[in-house]
């Protein structure tokens, strides 16, 4: 079980940045390094995180915990960047990121996938050797959410450059 919520927790994070490059509101860390840069990261990043995932030992207990901490942070950055609502109970974004009203259910979906997996799998990082790793994921909370604050101010000014390459939603209000 714990490999299959580890797995989720790093799928959950690639969905989350699939959805939003696909969405054109860029990918994360892309305003530091680039379309390629961040393509280079990510590519690196996801096949280590999904072999954590899979793997045994203490490397994977360790990236797997930063990953899950990481994962919990990540969404946190969301629900307190963006405004959002109870729907059955539910917060959910009601905005983001320059994405389409349309477009928000299944982004909301992504996020909680991404969360309820990542959370699940904290518990599992309570060996001492893979504990620090997965307190260290969660403090960077505070960077995320300074780098998704930046993201988004640097996409709108991307949009407006250049449109045809960016979600309409961006050039609104």
């Amino acid at each position: 079980m714990r490999k299959l919520l580890a797995l989720g927790s790093a799928l959950g994070l690639l969905a989350h940045n699939v959805y939003e490059t696909r969405a054109g509101v860029g990918l994360v860390f892309e305003p530091y390094l680039g379309r390629r840069g961040a393509y280079a990261h990510w590519g690196v990043y996801f096949p280590l995180a999904l072999a954590a995932a899979l793997g045994e030992g203490r490397w994977a207990r360790r990236l797997t915990a930063f990953s899950a901490g990481v994962g919990v942070a990540g969404v946190a950055v969301h629900f307190r960047a963006w405004p959002w609502s109870l729907h059955g109970g539910l917060p959910m974004l009601d905005e983001a990121e320059g994405l389409s009203d349309a477009q928000l259910p299944a982004y909301n979906a992504v996020l909680w996938f991404w969360l309820i997996c990542s959370a699940a799998t904290l518990p599992a990082a309570s060996r001492p050797d893979a504990r620090r790793f997965a307190i260290f994921g969660l403090l960077n909370y505070p960077i995320l959410l300074a780098s998704a604050r930046h993201h988004f101010k640097w996409a709108k000014e991307q949009a407006e450059r250049e449109p045809e390459r960016w979600s309409p939603a961006l050039l609104e209000g």
